[in-house]
């Protein structure tokens, strides 16, 4: 009689590596997907309005350079990036105060590339990385992968304060300092001029890295420009500029860049060659041929007066649908609004019966380095019409009523069954 052996039960696989397990998906990301239903009005995403994109002229531009130039578009580019576009790119800041040289720039696929290859260009495990408070989430994301120990900035309204700044940078240590000045994901809020300049005086005494990345600055609806960080003496050789075309052109060609000195930027394009090699070739050369043949600047500034118009919109429409004691802010540019409720109300429990009246906001909780605000929200204005803000705004102090008076019954009951 033959024996059979059971089976072996197969050796379980390696676990993921330790950064990867701790590091959560993004919650913008996840509510997208939960509010993926036509009938819902999104005010979660960062989405530009697309019936604004020049599909025409990007198509034009595509065509374009494949009649003239087919093989060079399919075929592989340099890491650093088709010199044509970083021309363009190179004028384009010039023009904005910035000398810059088409060597200067590093092309990215898309500028959240860009943070990547900073962080596997300058973090080790453990180093100290301040930003400012609330924060860009995929920062926080892209650092945490990092391994780096993320620190908040104090600040206000306008931003972060220099003095408190420096205070964390002579007792923390710092590798860098993360910041959108302009028109700030999450809260459309904007560095003043002086505070500039005092954070690049900063950086310039006590040795410190500035990342500022300004994808939104160019949506300017009222006011004067400031001046970006990386143009204040003090901070030519040690401030990193992140741009993008999502914004201003469409998000779909994933095209950014980097503009850093010469040595971080040849570090950022050797771990560039290990990420992808370099940004698609064929996006490069369409990118370059629309600035080239295109006038960029009058299509920002028809898209900024339709964004414009829907901030109105929205900031016309909020004293009704927030609870009284409510705040918010009110950018001069960008795409998004900052609310922030009475302490009583917490956003990331009410967002479930927000969303059963058909419309979404992100909650303030995740953008905290530090310890969260969890009576705040997000809300980006530029995706709808006015007429559709209106009414998503109508949903939204209906959902925040029914959802705030459901859990205060729910915890009166609580209470009175608990005696």
């Amino acid at each position: 009689m033959t024996v059979t052996e059971p089976p072996t039960a197969p050796a379980p696989t390696p676990r993921l590596a330790a950064r990867a397990s701790a590091v959560g998906g993004s919650p913008v990301r996840d509510i997208l997907a939960v509010t993926a239903r036509p009938e819902v009005i999104n005010f979660a995403g960062g989405l530009p309005a697309p019936e604004l994109f020049d599909a025409d002229g990007i198509a034009e531009a595509y065509r374009a350079v494949f009649a003239e130039t087919p093989a060079r578009a399919l075929q592989y580019s340099t890491t650093e990036g088709e010199p044509a576009l970083r021309s363009a790119l190179a004028e384009r800041a010039t023009a904005r105060g910035l000398a810059t040289a088409p060597d200067d720039l590093l092309v990215t696929t898309g500028s959240q590339q860009a943070l990547s290859l900073l962080a596997t260009a300058l973090l080790e495990p453990g180093d100290t990385v301040l930003v400012e408070d609330p924060c860009y989430l995929a920062a926080l994301q892209s650092f945490a992968l990092a391994g780096a120990r993320v620190v908040a900035v104090p600040g206000d309204e306008r931003g972060l304060y220099p003095d408190a700044l420096e205070e964390l940078v002579v007792r923390e240590r710092p590798k860098l300092l993360y910041t959108v000045p302009t028109f700030q994901n999450p809260t459309g809020r904007t560095l003043p001029a002086a505070r500039r300049a005092a954070v690049a005086e900063v950086a310039a005494r006590h040795g410190l890295w500035i990342v500022e990345d300004d994808p939104y600055g160019e949506l300017r609806y009222e006011g004067e420009r400031v001046p970006w960080i990386a143009a204040h003496p003090g901070a030519e050789d040690r401030t990193v500029l992140l741009g993008s075309l999502s914004k201003i052109m469409a998000p779909g060609l994933r095209l950014g860049w980097l503009r850093a000195p010469e040595a971080l930027r040849r570090a950022c394009a050797v771990a560039k060659q290990a990420a992808d090699l370099h940004t698609p070739t064929v996006n490069q050369l369409a990118a370059a041929r629309y600035l080239a043949d295109r006038d960029l600047d009058a299509h920002v500034r028809r898209v900024a007066g339709v964004y414009g118009e829907r901030r109105d919109a929205m900031l016309a429409g909020l004293p009704d649908a927030l609870p009284a004691g409510s705040a918010w802010s009110r950018p001069e540019g960008g795409m998004f609004l900052w609310v922030r409720l009475p302490s009583s109300y917490d956003t990331t429990a009410l967002l479930p019966e927000v969303v059963r009246h058909d419309v979404a906001y992100v909650p303030g909780a995740p953008f905290h380095a530090g310890e969260p605000d969890r009576s705040t929200l997000r809300l980006c204005f530029v995706t709808q019409t006015p007429e559709e803000i209106a009414e998503g705004l109508r949903r939204l102090g209906a959902g925040l009523s029914a959802g705030f008076g459901a859990s205060h019954y729910i915890k009166s009951n609580t209470w009175v069954n608990c005696r």
